[in-house]
């Protein structure tokens, strides 16, 4: 027994966790800034060896990492500034800190985390394998899964993390859609993390015609039979104003906008009057050095003022009271079999840079749903019964 120790997990009769102690520690440093302008690169990134770290001491933690959240704002961490005050830059040789992550308690030196508790953080989790942490961080609060997620924990990264509030929140205090009233949502970014899931969300809010935008035609096949679309439209297609408009025969009353740019023009020049536009990404102009929200041209100001449509930035940090309410719908919708969570799993600490820049450069137009990187959930965790 003295080569691994045995984690039981409160309430788990059946199943123990082994986990095997390694020598060895790695971490993604944030290498070059790619210019405001410019796509990142994998040679913005460097992967590297690193010490593991010491024995905690009070009132920290250790934390071996499981999963990291990929997600496309992380793109405006790699400029000199954000643009936004609620999230950092990058500093050049220091470690990549990302948005979520999920990781396993390892040691403790707190009374309030134990060995095998596994944790998340919605902010600010490095791309390191193992470190150490204080419980008191501002910066990196932690917050331990329930007991019904540690056999999917990534769900916190997507369904169950900033994702799924986005969509939910976003589509809840925003889209005021209702059964009765008959209107037709259109996301953007459909295939991505968030667009999917705010598709899903609107049509359990009432939308009678839920219609995505992606960049593949594959994508949208995915969209319209694995999802309940009724319709899905790539962007990248011939005369793509045409097809949308054709998808959307009674306009637009809600658009849900991840991607800004020349795609949402054309979203906004099908909205119906008094429609409303959620303006909770604009991952279009990312590599353009413009203000956050980007300016938009006179002809779609002029549009947005004769027919009375509301395009307001939403940010779901300032719902945060909410949360609770809007995790315990979520899950609702997820046991009772209303909502489905696509993901791309990219295996192991390295892939990081390579998938993050994939994603935000639409290299891979196959993957959909929300981009994750498993650390070390399959290498380190094995399901043992006899034990």
């Amino acid at each position: 027994m003295s080569n691994f120790r045995t984690v039981v997990f409160a309430g788990i009769e059946d199943y123990r966790y082994k986990f095997f102690p390694t020598m060895s520690n790695a971490r993604v440093i944030f290498k070059s800034r790619p210019g405001a302008d410019n796509a990142p690169m994998v040679s913005n990134f460097q992967c590297e060896a690193c010490s593991v770290p010491d024995p905690p001491g009070q009132g920290e933690l250790t934390i071996n990492s499981l999963f990291l959240s990929l997600d496309p704002a992380l793109r405006c961490r790699m400029n000199d500034s954000t643009g936004v005050d609620y999230m950092k830059e990058w500093t050049v040789g220091e470690p990549v800190l990302g948005l979520g992550g999920v990781g396993v308690v390892t040691a403790s030196c707190s009374a309030s985390f134990a060995v095998g508790d596994m944790v998340q953080a919605l902010m600010n989790w490095p791309w390191v394998e193992r470190f150490n942490t204080r419980v008191d961080s501002a910066l990196f609060p932690l917050y331990k899964l329930d007991d019904s997620l540690k056999y999917k924990p990534q769900l916190v990264l997507s369904l169950f993390g900033i994702t799924g509030l986005t969509s939910y929140l976003g589509v809840k205090e925003r889209g005021q859609l209702s059964a009765d009233t008959k209107q037709t949502f259109v996301v953007s970014g459909a295939a991505g993390a968030c667009g999917n899931l705010a598709g899903q969300i609107a049509r359990l809010h009432g939308a009678a015609r839920v219609v995505g935008i992606c960049g593949s035609d594959e994508k949208c096949r995915y969209l319209e039979s694995h999802l309940g679309f009724d319709s899905a439209v790539n962007y990248k297609s011939e005369h793509f104003a045409d097809r949308l408009s054709r998808a959307c025969p009674e306009g637009i009353n809600c658009y849900f906008d991840n991607v800004g740019g020349d795609v949402s023009d054309c979203v906004i020049r099908l909205m119906s009057p008094n429609s409303r536009v959620i303006l909770c990404g604009q991952i279009a102009v990312y590599n353009k050095d413009l203000p956050y929200p980007p300016p938009i041209s006179e002809e779609i100001q002029s549009i947005l003022a004769e027919r009375n449509i509301t395009r307001e930035r939403f940010l779901v940090l300032a719902y945060e009271d909410q949360f609770t309410d809007a995790l315990r719908q979520l899950q609702l919708w997820y046991s009772e079999g209303k909502l489905k969570v696509p993901e791309f799993v990219h295996e192991g600490l390295k892939s990081a840079p390579q998938a993050f820049v994939d994603m935000i450069t639409s290299v891979r137009q196959t993957h959909v749903g929300k981009q994750i990187v498993s650390v070390s959930w399959r290498e380190r965790f094995v399901e043992s019964p006899d034990q």
